[in-house]
């Protein structure tokens, strides 16, 4: 029988995909098994299934800290992006992500322009598998309410997350971008990119980053053209970034920075930038 702390692995994975900051899923986590050990051994014994008992609360944290977001996120300096997350984030393996599609880059930023009930929705059914009835009991609405979210979530996601390439593709078209942004080819730079490309960086108002996207194959290659010529000893590392291949950015052997790409059609679609060391925690 799996244990409350067994569950660990799990409650982050869900509260990772519903809050898209690993730091974040981890304080939500803890405050879940706060809760959990505050019960008294006869209501912790009363509980049939322990595990799905810790997912509710931790969601129902998740749902309010969602509600809430949108509030600090109008005090963020320039772009929100989320939480990158390595291969295996974490030291202790019951802390780590399982990476999937539903923890790319693409998929969490369509989540996060979500209604906090909708991303619940989604994320507790279509990807954990929960039913409407369990969801119900976290979001507080009826299960025919949450169908329906996930519902719309679904669209969202349909109409703008499209499907990855295989990653053979991803990698092959992330290591032409490596090679001309180290040669400084802004030729070859705008012919990797999409025409309507666009580049999204997040400093958070910690670190000098763009304040707003840049759109256009040809600006984001003289942006990063120039970065290279300002930055001397820059260092570019193909990683997996949110299960997917993506750059990391080493200045002087420091991380400072996580790229991660969507591919469509062969090119670069869209880059996310990531410099807040706030969220390179899990990168350093």
């Amino acid at each position: 029988m799996r244990t409350p702390e067994d569950e660990r692995r799990q409650l982050i994975n869900v509260a990772y995909r519903l809050l898209g900051s690993l730091a974040d899923a981890e304080d939500v986590v803890q405050e879940a098994y706060a809760r959990w050990f505050a019960l008294s051994s006869a209501q912790r014994e009363a509980i049939d299934v322990p595990g799905a008992w810790l997912t509710k609360v931790a969601s129902r944290i998740c749902l309010d800290h969602l509600r809430s977001a949108r509030v600090r996120r109008e005090r963020y300096v320039g772009e929100w992006i989320p939480e990158p997350v390595p291969s295996a984030a974490g030291d202790d393996p019951a802390d780590r992500i399982t990476l999937d599609e539903s923890v790319s880059m693409a998929f969490l930023v369509v989540l996060d322009a979500m209604t906090p009930a909708e991303r619940v929705a989604f994320i507790l059914h279509d990807v954990f598998r929960y039913s409407f009835a369990e969801v119900a009991e976290v979001a507080g609405r009826t299960p025919a309410a949450c169908r329906q979210l996930a519902s719309s979530a679904r669209r969202r996601i349909a109409t703008s997350a499209p499907p990855a390439p295989p990653v053979s593709e991803q990698a092959r078209v992330v290591r032409d971008f490596k090679a001309a942004w180290e040669s400084q080819d802004i030729s070859a730079l705008v012919g990797l990119l999409d025409p309507d490309a666009h580049l999204i960086a997040d400093g958070g108002g910690v670190v000098s980053a763009l304040l707003h996207p840049i759109t256009g194959s040809a600006a984001i290659a003289r942006y990063a053209v120039g970065l290279a010529e300002r930055a001397a000893g820059l260092r570019l590392l193909e990683r997996i970034v949110n299960g997917q291949p993506g750059l990391i950015v080493e200045h002087e052997g420091v991380t400072t920075g996580v790229i991660a790409f969507e591919i469509a059609g062969g090119r670069v679609a869209r880059m996310w930038a990531i410099r807040n060391p706030e969220k390179l925690r899990p990168w350093l």
